[in-house]
């Protein structure tokens, strides 16, 4: 049985840091994807697809830093994500293999993501409590071939790892 999920039954976030010398002036951002679909196909062989519009990421949050962010700091921020770091790209996932755990609590997942102008493998476990699903992987932006966000001359970056949680309710493995 396949369950789909997407903005209105489900929440895809994805959570930065920050490096470098003058990391105390920048924010870990958290930012949710507005618009996106994923399928968890549950039959003989489990499987995992997402797609995701990279124009749609939204800063919800950022903590630290110098200063606060305001509303326009957040679109400001949202519009570099797309204009310099993704550029349009779609982001997708494709599983290759997900494999229950004993107690049928636990997916374990392995596939690929295309994201900026790479692909490459993720794994990463999905669970259910209380039909609570929950999922996170840590993506390291290098990997595929994304630079991470830099200013104040490299002074200032986005840390190459994001984790990308995804959230939903009435979910079932």
């Amino acid at each position: 049985m396949a369950q789909h999920f997407g903005p209105d039954n489900a929440r895809l976030t994805i959570r930065t840091g920050r490096a470098g010398a003058a990391s105390k002036a920048g924010h870990d951002l958290l930012i949710e994807v507005t618009s996106w679909q994923a399928t968890l196909d549950l039959d003989a062989e489990p499987a995992l697809s997402l797609s995701a519009d990279p124009r749609s990421l939204r800063v919800l949050q950022g903590t630290g830093g110098v200063k606060g962010l305001d509303e326009d700091d957040k679109a400001n921020i949202a519009q570099t994500i797309d204009d310099e770091v993704l550029k349009g790209r779609p982001i997708e996932f494709r599983s290759s293999s997900a494999e229950r755990s004993t107690d049928g609590s636990s997916l374990s997942v392995r596939g690929e993501l295309a994201l900026g102008n790479g692909r490459g493998p993720v794994t990463f476990e999905l669970a259910v409590r209380d039909g609570r699903l929950t999922g996170e992987a840590t993506v390291k932006q290098t990997a595929f071939g994304i630079k991470p966000y830099s200013a104040l001359f490299g002074a200032l970056k986005v840390a190459d790892d994001v984790r990308v949680a995804i959230e939903a309710d009435q979910a079932s493995l």
